[in-house]
């Protein structure tokens, strides 16, 4: 139907923007940004509040996703993680993960894996754009990747 296509297009196009990939990793022990395609109008039934989880591909370096922030607005685009919201050991291998606020196991979104690096190391430059696909589900519609690119002004909260 026009209904499920429309919120399958709307679904297919959210997408984590950073971190991910090589260009677009975290400092660990300090403020790292978050940065989404956020939608001006997405569907009225999803897509409103996110929970942000975060997970690792070792379970030695995180034994399963932990919940880094609840309630992020959509319309915010980005949000930025303090040192307390995340403790994170350096390491590669970790997606962020948004999901459902009341139901984590509905994933709208999966970021590309990341790096988180050192405290003291330089955040990525603020030319730096993601260099492969992050995933948006949709449980009316299926599955589809979808890639982003930022402009320097994106992940210019990056850099503080």
């Amino acid at each position: 139907t026009l209904v499920s296509t429309l919120v399958g297009t709307a679904v297919a196009d959210f997408h984590f923007i950073s971190p991910g990939g090589s260009n677009l990793w975290w400092v660990a022990q300090s403020q790292n940004t978050l940065v989404w395609s956020c939608n001006d109008s997405p569907p009225a039934t999803a897509y409103q509040l996110l929970y942000a989880l975060v997970n690792n591909t070792n379970p030695t370096i995180l034994a399963a996703a932990e919940a880094i922030v609840a309630n992020i607005q959509n319309s915010d685009c980005s949000h930025t993680i303090t040192v307390q919201q995340a403790v994170l050991t350096p390491a590669t291998g970790y997606t962020l993960i948004f999901a459902d606020t009341l139901d984590q196991t509905k994933i709208y979104a999966t970021s590309e894996a990341f790096e988180v690096k050192a405290l003291g190391a330089a955040y990525p430059p603020t030319s730096a754009t993601p260099t492969g696909s992050a995933t948006s589900t949709s449980s009316s519609s299926g599955s589809g990747t979808a890639s982003g690119s930022t402009s320097s002004s994106t992940n210019k909260a990056n850099s503080a």
